[in-house]
């Protein structure tokens, strides 16, 4: 049954859009018509901005105390794991993401990140005294920033937006939240969660648009702040903007994030951690770890290894629960990772396993769970994020050598070490120029704690007290001395 939407959730109400254009929500899998939604335009941009504007300015929002705001966030989790279900079902219905994913990585992580920033807001000092010169006791006070916009990505669809919806929730922000296009359904979900949890009106408005409308967000005067997901192609555009207007913004970007297997890893739990970082949502994550940098003399070991273990992977329905790779969220996405696979071959590396379109499925946006031994670092594969099931592994001569490649990359967002030793593991991640790092542990980064990137993987913090502050503007306020 095809689902069709007619309203957008705007200032607390379910209001009809602007203009009459539709956005077609495709089944990856199936490559059938799933859902039909309004595609938000300028106008109803202007509408959501106002709304939140109003929210921010006159209503009670910026005004709550801490401990209510954080009442208002765990209901919103709670609701969230009411329906859990629900939403896994629908994001693997709109953008293919595997069923244990949708649950786990995107729809259960999203709750406990807001339970996280519930947590931060009831001990988070947002007024503290401190000596001021000449002997006066100032104080410095943490204010809300505003007005933010939300842009969040596909892929994680719920996750993402939980981690700005949270930031901005605590610090008493208002928020205008732009669902993709490729994964709106989620975002009227979430929508159907926030009007049911006594938010005042206006406080969250959720929309879903391409890019028109979210460059008419981004450059809209009555936003303060802007945080971005997605390509740092985007992004750039995104933080040029910021620029030239002097408006906060949060970019997370792309990755080509490395896992080092040292010398004395072991395999028997390096590969089982090491998959879910590679092939999480089918590849389709800035933090997949996508280079392997492992030993010379261990690299056909660790490549048979690796073979071995791909080869197992469940490939198919994204509805079945045993399956680990999904299809890709659009034809376009699928072309691009062939392409790239293409260049790889021609570039000189090793196919191993891969590289086509699975033999037993007719339809869908699928690639095979490709494997590439013998990658040299500046080759387009292992310079390039794929953003697909594609995984390089790449020789290296000593740790010193292992951690320059790890850094020569325009990316620094993830990454991982394999290692006997934890405290030596510890040592060496501190040389990566990376946001988040790992010993032996395929996690990707902590829900309580920052995640960001270095270098083109973007600008600031979500998630823990920085990615609180990133929705707060510091007051000093001044007393007379004496």
């Amino acid at each position: 049954m095809t689902i069709t939407k007619d309203t957008l959730y705007i200032g607390g109400e379910w209001v009809h859009p602007h203009s009459s254009r539709t956005i077609s929500v495709i089944s990856p899998h199936t490559e059938e018509l799933v859902a039909t939604v309004p595609e938000a335009d300028s106008g109803d941009v202007d509408r959501a901005v106002a709304a939140a504007r109003r929210a921010f300015d006159e209503g009670p929002w910026p005004h709550t105390s801490p401990k209510d705001r954080a009442e208002v966030i765990r209901a919103i989790s709670a609701a969230i794991k009411a329906r859990a279900q629900e939403i896994a079902d629908t994001t693997t219905a709109e953008m293919g993401a595997p069923r244990s994913f949708a649950l786990a990585g995107n729809t259960y992580a999203s709750a406990l990140v807001l339970d996280g920033f519930a947590t931060l807001v009831d001990g988070f000092a947002f007024e503290e005294e401190r000596p001021g010169f000449g002997g006066r006791t100032c104080q410095v006070v943490k204010q809300p920033v505003g007005v933010a916009a939300a842009i969040a990505p596909w892929n994680v669809p719920l996750f993402i937006i939980a981690m700005k919806l949270g930031a901005a929730l605590a610090a008493g922000a208002t928020l205008v939240i732009k669902s993709a296009p490729e994964a709106p359904l989620t975002g009227y979900l979430l929508a159907e969660i926030l009007d049911s949890v006594g938010l005042p009106p206006g406080v969250v408005s959720v929309i879903a648009a391409d890019r028109e409308a979210s460059e008419a967000l981004v450059r809209h005067p009555g936003i303060d702040k802007v945080s971005f997901t997605g390509s740092t192609a985007v992004g750039r555009r995104i933080g040029a903007i910021c620029g030239e207007q002097l408006k906060r913004c949060t970019l997370e970007l792309g990755g080509k994030s490395a896992s080092i297997l040292l010398d004395d890893a072991d395999l028997a739990t390096a590969i089982p951690g090491l998959l879910p970082a590679v092939f999480m949502n089918s590849g389709q994550a800035c933090v997949a770890q996508t280079r392997v940098l492992v030993p010379r003399h261990r690299h056909d070991e660790v490549v048979a290894a690796l073979d071995a273990a791909i080869g197992a992977l469940k490939v198919g329905d994204p509805a079945d629960p045993e399956t680990f790779v999904g299809p890709l969220v659009a034809e376009r996405q699928r072309t691009r990772v062939e392409g790239l696979i293409e260049a790889g071959v021609g570039e000189g590396a090793q196919l191993v396993r891969g590289g086509g379109r699975p033999a037993d499925l007719d339809r869908g946006w699928y690639v095979e769970p490709t494997l590439f031994a013998g990658v040299d670092n500046q080759m387009r594969i292992a310079r390039e994020e794929v953003f697909g099931p594609v995984l390089a592994v790449l020789p290296y001569d000593g740790e010193d050598e292992a951690v320059r490649i790890a850094n020569d990359s325009d990316y620094g967002l993830s990454g991982s070490v394999w290692t006997g030793d934890v405290e030596h593991g510890i040592a060496l991640g501190k040389r990566v120029r990376t946001g988040s790092f790992a010993i032996n542990s395929g996690a990707v980064l902590d829900l309580l704690n920052p995640f960001g990137g270095f270098k083109q993987s973007g600008l600031g913090r979500e998630l823990g007290r920085e990615g609180l502050e990133a929705y707060l503007e510091t007051q000093t306020i001044i007393p007379p001395v004496g």
